[in-house]
């Protein structure tokens, strides 16, 4: 995940050892004084470099801000005041400023000294680091977070472009006032301290302090805002319409990050966003959405996948009742997943094709409650089993050192005789199972598109690898394509320059990328296209259109049997010798034929194989057909479903379709009973 940085922002993240391998200091540094702001929690137990910020907000001539993670310097008392302070002098003088113009935060363990020496004796090889990509500070502020969160938006104010960025961290403790994060914003727009506060303020409202995972409070929250006015705007003034602009930006900015972060909720397999309307005012709306998100029996419904549109109404009444609030609860309107439940009485003819909706990553719930124009939004996520496992592990299995670093001990004994065995045995079936097996993968661009999501396809196609498994991955076009190709112009439309040109895109840029990934965790991926060793013979037609001819299976085997993953991109070498740019569809369903596949996994936009909403486990081949003939398959994957058709015809003796905007959906379908999408198999007439 990429975003723009404002002019004279630097940022870098290192190893400082208070964590035991990862990333575990950030710096964000200004090239010249930044206009600052920040928003700290309401806890009464806040931590030290919280109580450091708040004497001294908002403030002119900020320069850095210095996070760790691992350690939360947090009940403390004077001597975690006492190692801000001495952190803060130690920073100023290795940048050449004064120790007012930093500000700390931390996140971690609680009420343990902070190891001031390491992170002292990091700050040259932090300084060092620092470059215009905030990834690797993204990266060191991260706890329990499975993903960075980054984000960016550009306004042009008075005829300059500012840019806004922002990075954050949060996924447990998270609630209100303000939800737990830290989260550092940077602008290169010009505008005074008091005025970034009131910006800052305004935009918490409507984005953090409408989110929440748990309902429980940390102790660290902070949200800063940096402004240093090398955009070189005319100044913002309070009221002006370009500073309503900046205000609006900041806000879509933080209810973005509140997204990412309701999203990647500690434990959390989807997002949940509350929308109340028809309230009797804007407060009691917004009470309403979080009284929803935060429902302990709603999270865990949308856990199950249930549509308890009950246990939605309940948790408002409950709040309405409490608050006494000038509403009727009976006469609301409850929506889920677009699919209208209640309407003044229970809608029950909907249950089995919501069902197959609330699987989907992201769960919408609106309410009109017809009681005025007061309207608000809140996000959240469901309450899985890794919640609980993750926080009862948290401080269990955490252990902290004499320095104040920690180090994680989840060594096997800790847990009872029973998971280990049911541990073990599991592994081993599986194991057993798909040992040898041969599955091509067929590699979404929506996977490709998203950085997460392409991290987890990496962990599956290792672990497949290290279970046995023979992976082979086909791919198309990655979402850089669209840019190389705007920007050679007219020129890559041209038959020959076109083929060139997606030769570059999908050889040079996404498969070589592709590659990379897989090997920097550890896998033995090689890169390829139809070209390399006429892997795939091709025949150009007058349209334009790439056919494959042949596969050299031979070639495959020899990457195969050599322990490599071979990584296809969709190219085939044509009869003249030149490369031709084939429809990643027409390469995967020819290798997997060739190879006579145990297993072909289709990664798409969505569960898998539906029949009018209603997502089907298991098909044949005969089934399927039907189903295609007569279009009782939903429009949006039948161009799949009869490429599933066309696979099992040819040989291959499993074709899975799974939702590719789902995190280790490969695993979640191969390595489980029931699997997540869709398996076809093939049966004789």
């Amino acid at each position: 995940m990429t975003m723009q940085v404002p002019k004279g922002f630097l940022f870098s993240g290192v190893h400082a050892g208070i964590k035991p391998m990862r990333k575990d200091l950030a710096l964000v540094w200004s090239e010249a004084p930044c206009a600052a702001a920040a928003c700290v929690t309401v806890n009464k137990a806040k931590a030290a470099p919280c109580l450091d910020v708040e004497r001294h907000c908002p403030k002119e001539g900020l320069r850095a801000i210095l996070i760790n993670s691992g350690n939360a310097n947090a009940l403390t008392g004077q001597e975690g005041l006492d190692d801000v302070a001495h952190t803060q002098q130690a920073l100023s003088k290795l940048m050449g400023t004064t120790a007012d113009a930093v500000w700390t935060a931390s996140t971690g363990i609680i009420g343990v000294r902070l190891p001031k020496q390491k992170i002292i004796d990091a700050l040259p090889a932090l300084k060092q680091g620092l470059e215009a990509e905030a990834e690797l500070a993204a990266e060191a502020m991260m706890t329990t977070d499975t993903q960075r969160k980054m984000l960016s938006r550009t306004i042009v104010l008075g005829g300059k472009e500012v840019v806004l960025s922002a990075i954050c961290k949060g996924s447990g403790m998270i609630a209100p006032e303000l939800a737990t994060m830290i989260c550092v914003v940077t602008t290169d727009a010009v505008i005074s301290a008091p005025c970034l506060q009131a910006a800052l303020r305004r935009a918490m409202e409507t984005s953090f302090n409408c989110l929440t995972v748990d309902n429980d409070m940390s102790t660290n929250d902070v949200v800063f805002a940096m402004a240093n006015g090398l955009a070189q705007n005319p100044k913002l003034e309070e009221g002006s319409a370009d500073h309503l602009s900046f205000c609006e930006e900041l806000t879509s900015l933080c209810r973005g990050l509140a997204k990412l972060i309701a999203a990647d909720g500690e434990g959390a397999t989807r997002m949940l966003e509350v929308r109340i309307g028809g309230a009797p005012s804007q407060d009691i709306a917004r009470a309403a959405a979080m009284a929803v998100a935060n429902s302990m029996l709603v999270k865990a419904a949308l856990f199950g996948a249930d549509p308890n549109w009950g246990r939605v109404l309940a948790a408002i009444g409950a709040k309405a009742g409490t608050q006494d609030w000038p509403i009727q609860i009976g006469e609301a309107t409850v929506i889920i997943q677009g699919i209208c439940v209640y309407d003044g009485a229970c809608i029950d003819n909907t249950t089995e094709q919501l069902r197959v909706r609330m699987r989907e990553p992201e769960i919408f719930i609106d309410v009109d409650l017809h009681a005025g124009i007061g309207t608000a939004t809140a996000w959240g996520c469901d309450l899985s089993y890794d919640y609980v496992k993750i926080n009862a592990d948290y401080t269990s299995l955490i252990v902290s050192e004499p320095d104040g670093s920690v180090k994680k001990d989840d060594r096997l004994s800790l847990y009872s005789p029973q998971f280990k065995v049911k541990l073990v045995r599991q592994a081993l079936a599986y194991i057993s199972r798909f040992a040898k097996e041969c599955c091509v993968l067929r590699v979404s661009r929506h996977t490709l598109a998203n950085e997460n999501l392409e991290e987890s396809l990496c962990e599956d196609i290792n672990l497949l690898r290290s279970v046995g498994m023979v992976p082979i991955v086909v791919h198309g076009e990655g979402p850089e394509s669209a840019e190389t190709l705007t920007r050679f112009g007219p020129a890559a439309a041209t038959q020959g320059e076109g083929q060139r040109v997606r030769e570059m895109v999908l050889h040079g840029e996404t498969n070589a990328a592709l590659v990379a990934k897989l090997n920097r965790r550890g896998g033995h991926a090689i890169g390829v296209s139809g070209k390399d060793g006429a892997l795939i013979k091709a025949q150009l037609l007058p349209n334009g259109q790439g056919v494959v001819k042949s596969v050299n299976v031979e070639l495959l085997e020899m990457f195969m049997s050599r322990g490599y993953v071979p990584v296809v991109a969709s190219l085939g070498l044509g009869e003249d010798g030149q490369s031709v740019a084939l429809d990643v569809d027409d390469v995967v369903l020819a290798i997997a034929a060739a190879l006579r596949a145990k297993k072909l996994v289709l990664m798409i936009g969505a569960q898998g194989v539906c029949d009018d909403g209603v997502l089907l486990n298991q098909l044949n081949n005969i089934s399927l057909k039907t189903r295609l003939e007569e279009a009782r398959i939903d429009e949006e994957q039948r161009d799949k479903a009869r490429l599933a058709l066309k696979a099992v015809e040819a040989g291959v003796t499993q074709v899975h379709l799974v939702d590719a905007r789902m995190a280790h959906s490969i695993i979640a379908e191969l390595f489980t009973d029931q699997g997540v999408g869709t398996v076809i198999t093939h049966v004789e007439n």
